[in-house]
């Protein structure tokens, strides 16, 4: 199956980024959000009683609100380049900054004795403190799933590559696939991680794993998928 679209479906500002760094490696790729983030109120916890932050998102530096003033002195865990600018940009210090996903960056912790707190989205990936590593956890932001547009719905019909960056997303695609009776065969996907490809479900006309869990790496996957390189799971 030729690829002549690819598409991305992450919620705003992320979407525009993804579109972006797709054109310049050159794909065909356009965005079509089918979420978009929210704050949510949340209780901080007093920061004396943390060592640091561990963060997954710069979504949390988007929406966390006024109360990520009071915690600026800690020191942040970020899960990549983007949430570490992003908690740069919100007069954080970033501590590290990791390239494999957020258990990677925590695990590089074991044998320390740290009391950590996560700032996360409502629907996060659970985390298994490694240990020495005592975590707490705030959510300051959720996503609110989005009805697809006719403009997408218009465009899977005729084929596309579709690139889902969490298992979330993939649920939420699936289900209108099939409540607005999109032909699964003709949807080619390109996902962060197995566990997203688990959450997709079957009967798509090919489904594939990033690498690594990093942008980078899927949109390297997608640019392999439009050239007929890419191996199946």
């Amino acid at each position: 199956m030729t690829i002549e679209r690819v598409i991305a479906i992450r919620p705003e500002p992320g979407c525009s980024a993804t579109v972006a760094r797709g054109r310049e490696m050159g794909l065909p790729i356009a965005g079509f959000p089918l979420f978009e983030i929210l704050p949510a109120e949340w209780e901080v916890l007093e920061p004396s009683q943390f060592d640091g932050l561990l963060v997954g998102s710069a979504n949390v530096f988007r929406h966390g609100g006024e109360g990520l003033a009071k915690l600026r002195g800690l020191p942040v865990h970020a899960v990549g380049a983007a949430t570490a600018k992003a908690a740069r940009a919100s007069g954080f210090t970033v501590e590290q900054e990791g390239q494999g996903g957020l258990q990677a960056v925590l695990d590089l912790l074991a044998g320390q004795q740290r009391n950590m707190l996560r700032l996360a989205g409502r629907d996060n990936v659970p985390l298994v403190p490694p240990p020495g590593i005592k975590l707490a956890e705030r959510i300051c932001y959720e996503s609110r799933a989005l009805p697809m547009s006719a403009q997408l719905q218009d465009a899977l019909r005729q084929g596309a590559l579709v690139l889902l960056h969490s298992a979330i997303a993939a649920e939420h695609f699936a289900r209108e696939c099939s409540r607005l009776q999109v032909d699964f065969g003709k949807v080619t996907l390109a996902c962060l991680g197995p566990r997203i490809v688990d959450a997709a479900g079957e009967g798509w006309a090919a489904i594939h794993s990033a690498q690594n869990p990093s942008e980078a790496a899927l949109l390297a996957l997608a640019r392999d998928m439009c050239h007929g390189k890419a191996i199946e799971r």
